[in-house]
Parts: C-alpha cells; sequence; structure tokens
C-alpha cells in the first residue's frame, strides 16, 4: 500500500517545494520511496504551474536536493487520496481544515513542526517570501529538523501496515 504525503504552504513556491524536496530525500536515503509518494501545493493558486522560487532552489541545492517543481493549487477533492497534509503554518492548517470534506479528512492535517520535538511554542515556518536568504536557510533548517520525526512517524505507519 502506498502512503501519500502532501505538503502545503501559501503559493507553493518557497515552504512546500522544500519540505517536499527534503522530505522525498529522507525516504528515498530510508528505502522507503517505493512504499511513500512525496508532493506539495499551495492553498493560493497565485503560482500555478511556476518552478520554486530562486532562493528556494538557490537554498536546496546547495544542500544536495533536488529542485524540480511546479507549483499548483490545493484542491479539496484531493484529500480522499492522501494520508497525510502537512502544513507549514497554523494559517494553512485552519484553511486546509475548513477546506476538508469531512471531519475524517480535517484529522489528516498537521503541523510540519508538531514533529520537531525542538520547534518549542513556536509551530510555524515563518515565510521567507518577503526576507532575504538568511530566512530560506532558517526555513530550510527548520524543515530538516521537522522531516526526522515526520519520517518516524511515516516508516512507523508504513512498517506497522506491512507487518
Amino acid at each position: 500500500m502506498t502512503y501519500r504525503v502532501c505538503f502545503v504552504c501559501t503559493g507553493n513556491i518557497c515552504r512546500s517545494p522544500m519540505a517536499e524536496s527534503v522530505f522525498r530525500a529522507r525516504v528515498e536515503d530510508a528505502g522507503l520511496a517505493d512504499r511513500v509518494v512525496v508532493d506539495s501545493a499551495g492553498t493560493d493558486g497565485w503560482h500555478e504551474g511556476d518552478g520554486a522560487d530562486p532562493r528556494t532552489v538557490s537554498v536546496l541545492e546547495e544542500h544536495g536536493y533536488g529542485t524540480a517543481h511546479t507549483a499548483r493549487r490545493f484542491h479539496a477533492s484531493w484529500f480522499a487520496d492522501l494520508d497525510l497534509v502537512v502544513a507549514l503554518d497554523t494559517g494553512h492548517l485552519k484553511s486546509l481544515r475548513r477546506l476538508a470534506p469531512t471531519g475524517a479528512d480535517a484529522r489528516k492535517v498537521r503541523l510540519l513542526r508538531s514533529y520537531d520535538p525542538g520547534a518549542g511554542d513556536d509551530p510555524d515556518v515563518p515565510d521567507p517570501y518577503y526576507g532575504d536568504r538568511a530566512g530560506f536557510e532558517e526555513c530550510l533548517d527548520m524543515v530538516e529538523a521537522a522531516c526526522t520525526g515526520l519520517l518516524t512517524a511515516v516508516r512507523d505507519h508504513v512498517e506497522g501496515e506491512t507487518a
């Protein structure tokens, strides 16, 4: 059985493609690429069809991650095919839960930083779009930290299904 994860931010050009790329690399390194599908989208369609922000691409490349990406908008109908929808901040979490067709779908939405025990009281990955490169580096640090815990949770789920 395939486990499907979709990361969601606002425009799908900064945070969510970064999380998608990092988590895809973690899934591949863990040998789970044949059982876990990783994707991303935005709550809004402003950048549909565009690539990731050049600063996102630069930071990802510098750290050895893939950068292939085309922005798209998240649709409520996707909930039926997804196992986990990962919001990058509390605004996305609320939007996605309102968009969810059922209560079960709303429960599929989780905050990325909820998987990082070191996140403390700050559940959001801040939007680096209006800042400089340092904000993109900070975003990557937060994403990498949270993806460690997320991988553990997804691996436990996937391996629990095959046991």
